[in-house]
């Protein structure tokens, strides 16, 4: 396969939308990508103000219909190897839709679409069309997250029982769509998030961190989707009881109104053997308790090879961190971690080759159309008093 550095392309970001800024240096962060064309705004005039203003050249575009159409026709090697998609819920779709079309990977923000059906229908394309399609849930890029998903999925801990996956929040602790805050803005119109905002926004991280640690499915959902700001369009608190296809149990819940919460994403997986215990916010570590009262904390780069409590660990887990354990890597290091996965897959079909996108490494269009399901299951159960809506 060709090492040369991969063309990437980007739709969103420009206007003060802040999930661009660690794409982009993630893109940027091995030396073998590149950003170089954007369709920045959906104001064409804007669109091409961002693009002009970026910190290092660009071919700006006044709409992401342009530019697929011109990066279409260019030669292998000269388009962009895949695009990036950042824009708000509602204008995923028809982006992605048209780029899979034109045979252009797409690595887009979640959550996926606003509604499951546009899920299956781009999902279904995607198939068609056999195209690496990736979805930006960052914390999968956590060294950690892959080392958790190892110790569980190879039964170390035995059978899952019982989860609880979350992510708490405060940032909408006010109306602060109120003030005209673009990011609250948007998130809490019905038209531009879709069914749900707290669930949609975050609580699909939480999903995603539970099914991928845990290698486990939910086959049934019970929900409590509440808004507790007077005046507010969509949920801002989203609870689920989850019934697991091992027959375990777990709680998927998120807030964005836990006052002093920034990005409080977590994980306790309780197994016949013991608990794993991982946070998004020092993801450096994993805690692992064990019967005997005692507690194990394995750090990044620091995990023998060889444990007593774990046994073997795989060499590739061992040989994946970047740099030695007590530098801590953070957000940054996770989306290139992500995008340094999908660059593996899109080198793959450039050259014909066959490839995972199997989500083991980073979310793939099938996990996105789980998330747009689970949040409707959710949102229907919580109209019916709380009665298990089946996945």
């Amino acid at each position: 396969m060709s090492n040369r550095v991969l063309n990437v392309g980007v739709i969103g970001g420009g206007g003060g939308a802040f999930i661009i800024n660690p794409h982009q240096k993630a893109i940027h962060f091995d030396g073998t990508r590149r950003l170089v064309c954007a369709a920045l705004h959906e104001n064409p005039k804007l669109a091409m103000e961002f693009a002009k203003k970026w910190p290092y050249p660009i071919k700006g575009y006044r709409s992401y219909d342009a530019m697929i159409a011109d990066q279409a026709k260019l030669p292998a090697g000269e388009r962009m190897d895949y695009c990036l998609i950042v824009t708000p819920n509602f204008v995923h779709f028809d982006p992605a839709m048209k780029l899979v079309k034109a045979g252009i990977p797409v690595f887009c923000e979640k959550p996926i679409t606003i509604t499951a059906k546009e899920a299956e229908k781009l999902a279904a394309a995607v198939d068609k069309k056999n195209i690496p399609f990736g979805i930006a849930h960052t914390y999968l890029g956590h060294w950690s997250s892959w080392f958790a998903r190892w110790i569980i999925t190879s039964g170390k801990l035995g059978a899952v029982r019982w989860a609880d996956s979350y992510y708490l929040q405060g940032w909408l602790a006010t109306r602060l769509e109120k003030s005209g805050q673009q990011q609250a803005s948007w998130r809490t119109d019905p038209k531009k998030a879709g069914a749900s905002c707290c669930g949609g926004d975050i609580g699909t991280h939480a999903f995603m961190q539970l099914r991928f640690v845990t290698g486990l499915e939910v086959t049934s959902v019970r929900g409590i989707v509440e808004t507790f700001l007077k005046g507010r369009q969509l949920d801002d608190h989203f609870t689920t009881y989850c019934e697991l296809s091992n027959g375990g149990k777990a709680l998927v819940r998120a807030t964005q109104i836990a006052i002093g919460n920034k990005n409080n994403l977590g994980i306790e997986v309780n197994c016949e053997k013991g608990s794993l215990i991982w946070k998004q916010e020092e993801a450096e570590s994993i805690t692992i308790r064990l019967p005997n009262g005692t507690e194990r904390v394995y750090w990044r780069a620091a995990v023998p090879a060889e444990d007593d409590v774990l046994g073997k660990v795989p060499p590739a887990l061992l040989a994946e961190p970047t740099i030695p354990s007590g530098h801590a890597e953070a957000f940054h290091d996770a989306f290139a971690r992500l995008h340094r996965e999908f660059e593996k897959d899109v080198r793959a079909y450039n050259a014909g080759k066959k490839f995972k996108c199997d989500g083991t490494r980073y979310a793939n269009i099938h996990d996105g159309v789980k998330h747009m399901k689970f949040v409707e299951a959710a949102v229907k159960s919580s109209k019916n008093n709380s009665k298990p809506v089946k996945m």
